[in-house]
């Protein structure tokens, strides 16, 4: 049976065109009596408007003229004086004859741009701060093993000449891909130990008091053999008494990877490649278990950030300081990452960390974006309740002066508004570095730059391989313009010297009380500079020695004070800071024309506090831990 519907009847081709038709002509006659209305209206408008122009009153030109353009003022500098320290090229009186080697050989591998650390130590315990330099090396195995040890080191004999002692204390031998430096006493046995981190497997060495031993593997902290490890560093997170170890690392590369990207410098000339390519990482905290062992408790401590949007890790760092952020007595650091956000971890009371670098202002830019981020340093500059953290970036991006007024983990980006932003926007900056150069009490910023590109001219006019370092004098929080640029006048020639600066470190090398500077370059030599300021400012130093039972026997953590009347200065105990790199341990303190210190006061790493009235100036003390109660301000 079949499905029919009855349809209805075809309507013929008349009415169809009819009906097309229709909507049409009513528009047209709608259409033409619009147009008509507008005429009307139109002229009524001209008519009004001339009767309203011609009734109203004559205006003088002048009084309708625009106003100019108001252009920006520029920022008033402070009328001070800046003062005139000379620093002087010691590097081969010195003998240290350093020279850095990349492996370069014209494949343009990302690894052969990021130079080495340098670190400050007395692994003698004779007062003197002795020199570690590190070194890459060949990418060919064999060319490697017949090149010059991956690390060197340099025994001071005083009066800031040196001794190279890398084969008496069992070092000749080692061969790796060097990258950051960690020194401290791990086993608190009184010598100073040093880890390495490496692109590849990192390496501790324990000091015996005779050589240097490696101990990675029965400590259990070599890390992964394809990992890239950076920046390092000794604290004691969890306040029992002994030094963990954290190390950073940058970013998940190999070789292939890195040749199969195609970077392009100019042409088809091929160039080092960006970090944007290839995958993040975590840190790695490896806590002390005692007796020589490490326990690597990254993922339970909070080490892992991760993309919650792919579930991958973030981090691509480059540098890490350590401090007290919030003042509750655990250590917290900061890791700059490169062109991904920064971290900051706030320790959880010793049981892990929470990271808060987005909520507390420090992740990003003031624009929301993220920078290149590179070396990292903290400190107290202004004497007051405030903390800063610099952070030195790539080439076209300001260094970042983080700024919190107080210790509430809260932090906004004073570079530009305080003058150091603009005077840093074009150097590619790696190391820096809070230190009181001229020991007038206030802590002045150093920066280390180059580029990574060798021919970067050709592309970026403005842009240069070797870069001088930089030196901002800290003119006080009184003026808008905060830190002023020192000048070849200034410095002298020996300072401005370009180079392909990064990894930097500070000490006192000669014990005159003011602080010197080491700086790497990449493929290049290294460069001691001597401080031979003359401003005739007074100092005081102080060397702390933990109990080695509830503080760890180098005081990492302390937190130290000095008052001068209504005057407080503030530093922390922590070598760890720059780019790849450790400064002395000592913490100095300059104090201008003041003659007299009024009280010391030292939180030591297990809360206990210990307080000393009127210790000498100009000089160095050293202090071991006491019994003492608390009561610390």
């Amino acid at each position: 049976m079949s499905d029919r519907r009855p349809t209805k009847p075809k309507p013929s081709k008349k009415v169809i065109v009819d009906a097309l038709n229709e909507p049409e002509q009513e528009d047209a006659v709608i259409g033409r009596a619009l147009v008509g209305s507008l005429v009307v209206f139109a002229l009524l408008g001209l008519v009004v408007g001339s009767v309203y122009f011609l009734t109203l009153p004559k205006k003088n030109e002048e009084t309708i003229a625009a106003d100019p353009i108001a252009l920006p003022e520029r920022r008033e500098l402070p009328k001070v004086s800046v003062p005139i320290v000379k620093w002087t090229d010691i590097t081969r009186v010195a003998n240290i004859d350093f020279q850095h080697i990349s492996g370069a050989t014209g494949e343009k591998l990302l690894p052969e741009t990021m130079g080495s650390g340098c670190a400050f130590l007395d692994y003698d315990n004779d007062g003197l701060q002795d020199i570690v330099l590190l070194n890459s090396c060949s990418w060919d195995p064999v060319k490697a093993k017949e090149g010059p040890s991956s690390i060197r080191l340099y025994h001071n004999k005083g009066q800031a000449t040196f001794e190279d002692t890398t084969k008496v204390m069992g070092l000749a031998e080692l061969r790796f891909y060097g990258m950051g430096l960690a020194c401290g006493d791990f086993d608190n046995d009184g010598l100073v130990d040093v880890f390495v981190s490496c692109l590849g497997a990192d390496t501790l060495l324990r000091n015996d008091g005779k050589q240097f031993v490696d101990v990675t593997s029965t400590a259990g902290v070599g890390g992964a053999e394809d990992a890239w490890s950076v920046s390092c560093g000794w604290f004691d997170y969890d306040r029992d008494g002994d030094l963990d170890l954290l190390v950073c690392h940058y970013i998940q590369w190999s070789r292939e990877l890195d040749q199969a990207q195609h970077f392009r410098l100019l042409g088809n000339v091929r160039g080092y490649g960006r970090p944007q390519p290839f995958g993040g990482s975590y840190p790695s905290l490896f806590r002390n278990e005692g007796g020589g062992r490490f326990k690597d408790v990254s993922e339970s401590s909070g080490m892992h950030v991760m993309n919650n949007d792919i579930q991958v890790p973030i981090a691509k760092s480059l540098g890490l300081v350590f401090e007290d952020f919030d003042d509750d007595g655990y250590l917290d650091f900061m890791v700059s990452n490169d062109t991904v956000q920064n971290f900051l971890f706030r320790n959880r009371g010793g049981v892990g960390f929470e990271e808060i670098g987005t909520q507390s202002g420090i992740a990003f830019d003031s624009s929301g974006a993220a920078r290149g981020a590179m070396g990292i340093d903290a400190a107290a500059f202004r004497n007051d309740a405030s903390l800063g953290v610099a952070i030195g970036n790539f080439a076209n991006e300001m260094s970042a002066l983080y700024v919190s007024r107080s210790r509430n983990l809260q932090f906004y980006d004073a570079a530009v508004a305080n003058g150091l932003g603009p005077a840093t926007r074009l150097e590619l900056t790696f190391g820096v570095l809070f230190l009181d150069f001229d020991l007038d009490g206030r802590l002045d910023l150093f920066q280390a730059n180059g580029h990574l590109e060798s021919d970067i001219a050709l592309v970026q006019a403005s842009q240069h391989y070797e870069q001088s370092p930089q030196l901002f004098w800290n003119a006080g929080p009184q003026y808008s313009a905060e830190f002023l640029k020192c000048s070849e006048n200034e410095t002298g020639a020996d300072f401005q010297k370009p180079l392909v600066g990064r990894g930097a470190s500070y000490a006192d090398i000669d014990n005159d009380g003011d602080l010197d500077l080491l700086i790497t370059g990449c493929g290049q030599r290294a460069r001691l500079l001597r401080n031979d300021q003359e401003q005739k400012n007074h100092w005081v130093k102080f060397k702390l020695v933990g109990n080695g039972v509830s503080s760890n026997r180098d005081a990492v953590g302390a937190a130290v004070k000095i008052r001068v009347g209504n005057l407080v200065q503030r530093r922390l105990v922590s070598a760890t800071r720059s780019y790849l790199s450790q400064v002395e341990l000592p913490v100095l303190f300059g104090l201008g024309s003041t003659a007299e210190i009024d009280s010391l006061s030292i939180r030591w790493p297990d809360g206990t506090t210990q307080e000393i009235e009127k210790p000498a100036i100009d000089q160095m003390h050293v202090i071991n831990q006491a019994s003492v109660s608390s009561g610390f301000q």
